[in-house]
């Protein structure tokens, strides 16, 4: 290879090498612009009560009050689980958010009827307790 040569080569590596560090923030910039602003949907604000240990559901509940700014949270319940469902909702009113002025705003009850893998029909209470700042 001659001196001219390799100085083109280098040249245009070089102006590649531009080109390509002017076009990368362009592109960067427009995958930001891209993606949409994530927006609090209220299946969020929703904890089923189960067989999990209690404070888990209380620190769920109040990490939606407090870190995720929720204003409401609904705490739903099937079966057995309604007393800790409604034990679960007053602890957080009464010991984790007593400053915050949580309320009970509405407590729905109902009953799901479904078949069992027996056949039989079964009915099941439900209830659903919304709490509000």
């Amino acid at each position: 290879m001659t001196e001219k040569t390799q100085e083109l080569e280098t040249t245009e590596t070089t102006q590649k090498l531009e080109t390509t560090q002017e076009t990368e923030p362009k592109v960067k910039a427009e995958k930001k612009a891209e993606k949409p602003k994530p927006q609090q949907r209220t299946e969020d604000n929703i904890i089923f009560i189960g067989a999990k240990p209690f404070m888990n559901y209380v620190t769920g509940i109040v990490m939606q009050f407090t870190a995720k700014a929720a204003n409401k949270v609904t705490i739903k319940s099937r079966g057995k689980f309604i007393s800790k469902a409604v034990d679960v909702a007053e602890v957080v009113r009464k010991r984790f958010l007593e400053d915050q002025d949580i309320a009970v705003k509405e407590i729905n009850i109902d009953s799901e009827e479904f078949e069992n893998p027996e056949g039989r029909k079964v009915n099941v209470s439900t209830m659903e307790i919304v709490l509000e700042k």
